[in-house]
């Protein structure tokens, strides 16, 4: 599995060391655990099936050990490969380093709401099941439509570059591998 913790280590405050993060992994008894960058990226195999019952342990393992209480999102491997070939914008050949995915929480849909996409041309935007996708040529922390997609009500969601969801789902097939008996 993949858990994504939402808001750490972004402007400063909140700091979560990913050694802190492998620990309340390793205490959940969650097993091959390993971080990527210091953005509050997880991949760790179990036998739990269930990723609300995951990101909930994690989060609570989290709160105890650290003192925050971050939201968690929590993807199967074959969920993560799923949100790879459905990403509507790679097919077209655009730039990966523009492309990100804001990954909703629990098991809630993904939504523009109210967000008329035709204002923030050329930004794009699309919603594929629990995820939000996202085509951004001038940045994320430029995007006006990003920035208008967060203050949109709904569940909470944590975004990740397109180079971070590709090299997750990398790590999580190696340590699926790893995991076989």
């Amino acid at each position: 599995m993949v858990a994504l913790v939402r808001g750490v280590n972004v402007g400063g405050r909140t700091k979560l060391a990913m050694t802190d993060l492998r620990e309340a992994a390793a205490a959940c008894g969650y097993e091959h655990v390993r971080t990527y960058i210091q953005s509050g990226n997880l991949v760790f195999s179990t036998s739990d099936r269930s990723t609300a019952a995951v990101a909930g342990r994690l989060r609570k393992a989290l709160a105890g050990s650290t003192g925050l209480d971050p939201a968690v999102v929590v993807r199967t491997v074959a969920q993560l490969r799923a949100v790879v070939e459905r990403n509507p914008y790679v097919g077209r050949g655009e730039d990966p380093a523009h492309l990100h995915v804001v990954f909703t929480s629990g098991t809630a849909k993904a939504s523009l709401g109210s967000v008329d996409l035709a204002r923030y041309v050329p930004e794009e935007a699309a919603a594929v099941g629990q995820q939000l996708y996202l085509f951004l040529p001038s940045g994320l922390g430029r995007s006006k439509l990003a920035a208008d997609l967060a203050r949109q009500k709904g569940p909470p969601g944590t975004t990740r570059n397109w180079r971070t969801v590709t090299k997750l789902v990398a790590m999580a097939d190696e340590t699926a591998e790893e995991a076989r008996p």
